[in-house]
């Protein structure tokens, strides 16, 4: 049980720090704050914490407690921007297909509410791993009604980008979003696709697009492997 609560310590702290929550500089809350706030053994927190500095997020200042130290490169990830238009200026962007498009029922107990006429037409679903340079940093699962797509599941993303398809062959364009952020262990399925271990600490991101089109919203479900780069909402 201890390892357990210092991991889901360990996995929140460090998805704070690399969305940008705290940022360089900024003193995390002491070892009896976070304590009392987690209901969990000061010994479980201070484990938590020295995985954070050992991996380099943290460095512990006598006198003053744990200041964020992270200092690696950052990718504008949470940005309205795609994927390839972020990653692209410096660095290779790479997609691979993992699961065509194709035609199904919206899951059960989806992760937003839908819209009538979204949740009567069912959805066009896909799943992608994305890589810059070398490195897999994004798994993302995209959802979209299935109104107005025709030909979508037959014929390739332009330049691998769904922004772009949307807007070029279909004459939807992408306006707004929502986003949910939270922190997760990787389960052996998601591993295996980072090649990382199992229960390694990823962010997990839920995502509504809002279209030009009414009652149209593009849903995406994104796991992030922040080992490398950090992620955020600049560039």
């Amino acid at each position: 049980m201890e390892t357990a609560h210092y991991q889901k310590l360990y996995a929140l702290l460090k998805s704070q720090i690399q969305v940008g929550n705290y940022k360089e500089g900024d003193l995390l809350p002491s070892e009896n704050e976070l304590s009392a706030r987690h209901k969990i053994a000061r010994m479980t927190v201070r484990r938590a914490l020295q995985e954070l500095v050992s991996e380099g997020y943290i460095r512990k200042v006598k006198g003053k407690g744990s200041i964020v130290s992270a200092t690696r490169q950052s990718l504008g990830l949470l940005s309205f921007k795609g994927f390839s238009e972020v990653v692209g200026v410096e660095h290779e962007a790479r997609t691979v297909m993992l699961r065509e498009p194709e035609a199904i029922a919206w899951p059960e107990g989806f992760f937003y509410k839908l819209e009538k006429k979204e949740q009567k037409a069912g959805c066009i679903t896909f799943e992608r791993i994305r890589y810059v340079d070398q490195d897999p940093v994004l798994l993302e699962c995209s959802y979209l009604p299935n109104l107005q797509l025709d030909d979508f599941c037959q014929r390739p993303l332009l330049g691998g980008s769904l922004f772009k398809t949307l807007s070029v062959r279909h004459q939807i364009d992408i306006q707004s979003f929502e986003q949910d952020i939270r922190a997760v262990l990787a389960d052996e399925g998601t591993a295996r696709h980072f090649e990382i271990k199992p229960m390694t600490p990823l962010v997990q991101i839920y995502r509504r697009y809002h279209t030009s089109v009414p009652d149209f919203h593009v849903y995406s479900l994104t796991f992030c492997n922040t080992e490398k780069y950090t992620i955020s909402n600049y560039q």
